[in-house]
């Protein structure tokens, strides 16, 4: 396949939700925007990594694109094929080459299944003429790979660690050998010394099977660790999207200047010597959120022009693009 050659293709994507308004007899519906018009491109073995507070959309932009959640309005096409328009079998034949990796391990993995019906509950699905041996069979090696001992095959989930338990969440996402994984803050409930082994296994993984992945995570330190490319969104929206080392080297909106600034730095005398929380105010409400640029009621470079226009894609470097009416110079 061309290097260049998009393997997902998301464009203008929307998923809007009809909220009840207050009252009893006369509801208004008021619409959460919860991803309003998202475009990205992902290449076939890159990582985007994609971040921004809670509540930006991160998770409900990538369920829209798995088909977990209803698209209002958009296209995503995995290895050019249209997958909006595809009725509910063949979305959900599709859905073997598109797999999830979720936050919460233990809660992830159905508590009455073992390891050995956790991980082969796929093949069954979408490999019924397997025989027993031959799923078994499947199921160790995939054990073996992500770390996992074969002693642990018919342990239930409460009987591991949370490494341990998304270990198991990784075997049961990569056994039907799928193109594109999603990994939604697979590590945020890991310690930092399990995070590690978990993002290192997930990099050889990618390597191996020559896997396209969509990481999203608050940690920004991870993201620049195992993405290629990394996308920022504030309040469903994409506020900037560059590589990685471009984008950590240079942040050109104010809102991923900010979050670079919140990351902690290990020397506690340079750490004390910050300015202090460089992200003030509090985020505003999705059901009514600010005229113009989303990001202007917390934003220290604001000016009139940011409530009265909602600022373009402006290319500011090649492949380095920001939505602002004042990026960082």
């Amino acid at each position: 396949m061309d290097s260049h050659k998009p393997f997902l293709d998301v464009s203008n994507n929307r998923v809007w939700f009809n909220i009840p308004g207050p009252g009893v007899w006369q509801r208004k519906k008021q619409i959460l925007k919860a991803v309003d018009d998202v475009s990205f491109q992902l290449r076939e073995a890159e990582t985007l990594g994609v971040v921004g507070e809670s509540g930006c959309g991160k998770s409900t932009l990538v369920r829209g694109i798995l088909g977990l959640e209803t698209i209002t309005e958009g296209s995503v096409k995995l290895n050019g094929e249209e997958l909006t328009t595809l009725d509910k079998n063949t979305l959900r034949l599709k859905r073997r080459d598109m797999q999830i990796i979720f936050q919460d391990p233990l809660a992830s993995l159905d508590p009455r299944m073992t390891v050995s019906e956790i991980i082969s509950e796929p093949l069954q699905v979408f490999q019924p003429s397997l025989s027993k041996e031959d799923r078994k069979q499947k199921v160790q090696q995939i054990m073996q790979r992500v770390g996992l001992l074969p002693n642990q095959i018919n342990r239930y989930p409460h009987e591991f660690s949370g490494g341990q338990a998304q270990r198991i969440g990784i075997a049961r996402a990569l056994i039907l050998k799928p193109k594109l994984l999603v990994c939604d803050e697979p590590v945020s409930a890991l310690d930092v010394s399990i995070q590690a082994q978990i993002i290192n296994l997930l990099m050889d993984l990618q390597q191996e099977m020559g896997l396209s992945m969509i990481f999203i995570a608050h940690d920004l330190s991870v993201v620049k660790h195992i993405s290629h490319r990394v996308m920022v969104m504030y309040m469903g929206k994409v506020v900037e999207m560059a590589s990685r080392d471009e984008l950590f080297r240079h942040p050109r909106h104010p809102y991923t200047k900010a979050l670079m600034e919140s990351i902690p730095i290990p020397d506690p005398a340079i750490e004390r010597a910050k300015r202090g929380a460089p992200l003030t105010g509090d985020l505003p409400s999705p059901m009514d959120p600010p005229s113009g640029c989303n990001f202007r009621t917390r934003c220290p470079k604001a000016e009139d022009i940011c409530a009265a226009e909602t600022p373009e894609w402006n290319e500011k470097n090649p492949d380095h693009w920001v939505a602002c009416h004042f990026p960082v110079i």
